[in-house]
Order: C-alpha cells, then structure tokens, then sequence
C-alpha cells in the first residue's frame, strides 16, 4: 500500500474505510480514492431518495394543516412546491453525507459550492412557483375586486415579479459559483442599452401592455371594436400583443404599442343598451294615420318592462324623398347583447303592428316619372318648344 498525501493523512477517515480492501484505498482520477469514486453515485442515489421521503412527509405534515383551512390558495401552494421540497431535503441529505465521504479540502470545497448553489436554485425555484399564487391572493382580497385599476395590474405585476425573480436569482447563482458579476452587470448594461435601441418595437409593446394594465380601456372577455374595424372578444392581454377572437372566430393579434394608440369602443363597460330605429312610412299616410301610428309607439315602448322610464322619444323627423320618417329611441335596462337583441325583436314586431292597425303601411323605395304632353309640330329637344 502506497503512502497517503500528508494533507489526506491529516483528514479525519471514517471508521469503516479501515475495513476496506486495499484496493479501493489507492488513489484513484482526480486525487480521489476508489471507494470515495464509488460512494458518489451511492451518496446521490441515497440524498435523492431521502428527499422524497422527507418532502413526501412535509407535504403530508403541512397539507394535515392545511386542510383545516377554508382557503384553498395554501393547499394549491402546497401542489406547486412539491418539487422544490424534494429538491431541499436531498440537498439537505448531501450535506449530512458529505462529511462521510472524507473528501480533501480542495473537492470537498467545490462540493459545498455546488451544494451551495443548489440551495440557490432550489430557493429561487419555490418563489418563481410561489408567485402566481400571491398575486391570486392578493387578487382575492377585498380591495383588489372594488379596485379595477388594482385588479387589471396584477397579471403584468404577476409576470414582472417572474422575471425580477429570475434575474436576481441568475446574478445570485453566478456569485455563488465565483464570476466576476460586477463586470457582467456592466457589460448587461452596455449590452442593454444596445438591445433597446434596436428593439424599440418590443420596448413600446411592453410600455402598451403597461399603459392598458394602468388605463384598463378594455379587458380579457369584453367585447370590443379598435379603430379601423377590428371588433371581438379580447381572449389575453400579454406583454407583447393583445389577442382578440373575431366574430369569424380567427384570432387577431394586435401589438400592444398600437392599441394603446388606437380608438377603442369597449361594449363589456355598457351598464344599458341603446334603441334606435328610423320607420318609414309611404307617402299615403295620412296626419290622421300618423298620429295613432307616433301615439301607438309610444305606448308600445312605455309598456316595455325593460325600457328606462323617461327615456322614450318617438317623433315624426322628416319629409324623406320616398317616405315619411320616424324615429323611435329608448334605453334598455340591460347589458347582456343577447337579451336586448330579444326584446328588440320582440319590440319591432308590436310596432309593426301598430302600423297595421293604424291602416298605414311601410315605405320603400320608389320614384314617380310624370311624363308632360308634347304639343303637335314639336319635337322633344327642339328649341323652340
């Protein structure tokens, strides 16, 4: 048996290694012994399985607490760590192995690092899965749902804090592994300035999605019509571009620096729905016929359950070309576009008939030619006529 390092004779062995064949005392690559070779894999495989065990029993432990809760936020919490809990409790059975494996100071340094960093990850990983379930209870709470403003920033704030957390978490681990930090921050930044500039396109779309979070001209489920015809249901509002389903069902996706930009008619904000319809009369009504008829539609509105008192007008507008005009207005005490379309329908068949009973009938488009005589000797054109 070949003589030991001072610095390895100097380590505390472990008390087994004295029972060992002499063959797997012997040196082995990179300054380790055999049998500190063959007890890495072992010492992986035994802190991966004692991580599940203890993050199954944390799970078990606090899910027991959990349950005698009425909110659900901390049982779904629970769900989403479950993977980092196992992550933890195996890097914490590394650690308590790892005075077993009797490494030198040199590879066990670099082990602790890597034990270290681990730690990191495994940290950061938890508070990028915690945040979405933070930003759902803080969503929940009372002041987020009297608050629109509040309740619209929180799916930006919840995707800035992704990222915030990401970055910080990178810049932690580079520090723990030993790189100059500093220097790469610097050079981020010189770096940053040169992206922005020639990405100004995306840097407008992020500060759209951030004005449209502040000003909330529309949100996810209203129906809306943009300036330049565009009309749909807004299905997300990302950092980028809104995505909005057509009434062909086609999904159009629009860049958030140009919505922000753009005329938007939000139909989800109505609180009641406007009637308008012009009725035209032919030319053979009568003043008679045209009072019962204006009379008539008034009554048919006021009796409408659904019509805002005060808001019906019904007047007799115009001496059109071909017929004679009424215009007939009232607000419906609704904001569902599928009820309104109902009562509308419901609406325009009993002024229809009125018109009936009235004796009058509905205008459509005519002309009348009257043709003049032309006296004997003349001919049409000619300039003596």
């Amino acid at each position: 048996m070949r003589i030991l390092p001072l610095i390895l004779l100097a380590t505390p062995r472990p008390w087994f290694e004295q029972h060992l064949p002499p063959q797997l005392l012997e040196e082995g690559p990179r300054g380790l012994l055999w049998w500190q070779l063959l007890a890495v894999p072992l010492a992986i495989l035994i802190a991966w399985l004692g991580g599940k065990l203890l993050g199954w029993i944390t799970r078990r432990v606090l899910g027991h607490l959990s349950a005698r809760t009425e909110t659900t936020w901390d049982d779904i919490l629970l769900e989403r760590l479950a993977a980092p809990f196992t992550a933890f409790w195996s890097l914490v059975v590394a650690y308590a192995l790892l005075p077993w494996l009797a490494l030198d100071p040199g590879p066990r340094a670099g082990v602790e690092r890597l034990l270290h960093t681990g730690t990191f990850v495994v940290f950061f990983w938890g508070a990028v899965r915690s945040i979405d379930i933070g930003f759902k209870l803080i969503g929940s709470w009372p002041f987020a749902r009297a608050n629109p403003l509040a309740a619209g920033m929180l799916p930006l704030g919840s995707k800035i804090a992704r990222v915030a957390v990401v970055v910080i978490g990178v810049i932690a681990i580079l520090t723990q592994l030993g790189y100059p930090v500093a220097s790469l921050i610097a050079g981020l930044g010189i770096g940053g300035l040169a992206l922005a500039l020639a990405a100004q396109k995306t840097v407008e779309n992020l500060f759209g999605s951030v004005a449209i979070s502040v000003d909330q001209p529309c949100r996810i489920g209203d129906f809306v019509k943009i300036e330049g015809g565009l009309s749909g249901s807004v299905e997300a509002i990302g950092l980028r571009s809104t995505r909005i389903r057509t009434l062909d069902r086609t999904l159009v996706t629009v860049p958030n620096g140009k919505l922000s930009d753009a005329r938007i008619e939000t139909f989800g904000a109505r609180d009641k729905i406007r009637f308008f319809a012009t009725l035209q009369l032919e030319y053979g009504t009568t003043a008679e016929q045209m009072r019962a008829v204006l009379a008539g539609f008034q009554r048919a509105l006021e009796s409408e359950p659904k019509i805002e008192p005060g808001s019906v007008v019904v007047r007799f507008v115009n001496l059109g070309a071909t017929s004679l005009d009424v215009e007939v207005i009232g607000v419906f005490l609704t904001a569902d576009f599928g009820e309104f379309t109902a009562i509308r329908q419901e609406l325009l068949l009993r002024l229809m008939e009125v018109v009936e009973r009235a004796g009058a009938r509905f205008a459509f488009p005519t002309q009348t030619l009257h043709l003049a005589s032309v006296p004997r000797g003349l001919t049409p054109g000619d300039p003596n006529r």
